[in-house]
């Protein structure tokens, strides 16, 4: 996999007042940030959960303990597809 470093300037008191080291904060930043980009449907939920670093399981179920939906469709996708059923 090839990957890009994005360097991030923060603060140099913000791990000591998370009580996080640099390895913590940087796996909760990319866990939020492809929790976020699911949820704004930028991203999949599989490559949401490749940017967490997380299993895909472990990721869909991160997001139903923070009450984020695992599927995106919509009541009119639902009843498309039924129509198109019969």
């Amino acid at each position: 996999m090839n990957t890009q470093t994005i360097t991030i300037d923060f603060p140099s008191d913000i791990l000591l007042a998370l009580n996080a080291t640099e390895a913590e904060l940087k796996q909760n930043i990319m866990i939020s940030l492809a929790m976020r980009l699911y949820r704004l449907q930028k991203l999949t939920i599989g490559k949401a959960a490749q940017l967490s670093g997380l299993s895909r399981f472990d990721f869909e179920t991160l997001l139903s303990e923070n009450e984020i939906p695992i599927s995106n469709l919509t009541l009119e996708d639902v009843m498309g597809d039924i129509k198109k059923l019969r």
